[in-house]
């Protein structure tokens, strides 16, 4: 049965972004690792490469002064194919490299093993590996430690990437949300496909907050946070933008899809019970991102939409008609 996040190049990507992990590169930490690997394996070139669009970029690197190479001839983008590690001892023997310019030319690999990186989720972001420039048969001990340590890499990011999550909620921060609607839209662009925006907002919360008192505002919105993401696709993009104000970036899908998505999403919090919270509502503006459109630009369409929503009484969603958007 063949694994579906494995073909699920949009979700792929959308992870690679999700995590920030191409705003910086060479980081001490993972300097550290692909220097500990190089020295335990005993070769002269170990990376962690991560896979984007179009090139391989390397987040660490030792042993080569290089810092990206074109996807089309990256070992690493094969090792992101499989759940398993990748092991190639010769090259020159392998019909899928043989003829590789990283084999022929001045690099001149010979020897590749690569363990990928993946996510709690099941995303392969890219590869952790160790390269020979001569025949090599690694052990079956040097891809156990390869794995292991291709662990300690998707950890890392794990722990870096809780920079980029509101402490509350767990949504992504305003920044993170932005940083990652844009690489969305940039891939949806290529695609030549489709995404919505809704913006939500938790009716009357300062009324919560002033009756009920902070500590159970902050539990309302937590738990109206964890049933959004539950009710959302790997793809889909969940932040906060502010207080009691939430995006939500549909990933390849219609304003109408999205509208059904988000009043599903609006009647769960309806429905919500908890004994210890008041019952709330949430209102829920959407809009079309137009091709080639900022997501900011979107997002005004949205929220004006969701003013909409709140003048006609709240506890709704409405969608930014044509007219609407021409006006934002």
């Amino acid at each position: 049965m063949s694994d579906p996040k494995l073909t699920d190049e949009a979700g792929r990507l959308l992870a690679l972004h999700r995590y920030c992990a191409l705003d910086s590169m060479h980081e001490p930490n993972f300097d550290t690792i692909t220097g500990l690997v190089r020295d335990l394996l005993g070769v002269p070139i170990c990376a962690i490469s991560l896979i984007d669009s179009d090139e391989q970029r390397f987040k660490s690197i030792q042993g080569l002064d290089v810092e990206s190479t074109s996807r089309e001839v990256a070992f690493c983008d094969h090792t992101i194919r499989g759940r398993e590690p990748l092991v190639v001892p010769d090259a020159h023997d392998d019909e899928r490299f043989a003829n590789n310019p990283l084999v022929t030319g001045d690099l001149s690999i010979r020897a590749y093993a690569g363990a990928p990186l993946q996510t709690p989720d099941g995303f392969n972001l890219g590869a952790l590996c160790a390269i020979h420039r001569r025949r090599h048969d690694f052990t079956p001990g040097d891809i156990a430690l390869l794995e292991r340590f291709a662990k300690v890499v998707v950890d890392q990011m794990e722990l870096r990437s809780l920079a980029h999550r509101d402490s509350l909620t767990g949504a992504l921060t305003r920044r993170a949300f932005f940083e990652g609607a844009e690489a969305a839209l940039k891939q949806l662009l290529a695609e030549k496909r489709s995404a919505t925006v809704a913006v939500l907002d938790v009716d009357h919360f300062k009324v919560v907050n002033d009756t009920q008192g902070h500590p159970i505002g902050d539990k309302v919105l937590k738990g109206i946070s964890q049933l959004i993401g539950a009710q959302l696709r790997s793809a889909d993009l969940f932040g906060r933008l502010g207080g009691e104000e939430f995006a939500i970036l549909f990933y390849a899908t219609t304003k109408a899809e999205a509208l059904h998505c988000a009043e599903r999403i609006r009647r769960a919090i309806e429905d919500r019970v908890d004994p210890d919270c008041p019952k709330v509502t949430v209102s829920i503006g959407l809009a079309a991102v137009n091709q080639g459109e900022r997501i900011d630009a979107a997002l005004a369409q949205a929220d004006a939409a969701l003013y909409v929503a709140k003048r006609e009484g709240r506890n709704r969603c409405v969608s930014a008609a044509p007219a609407l958007s021409a006006a934002a």
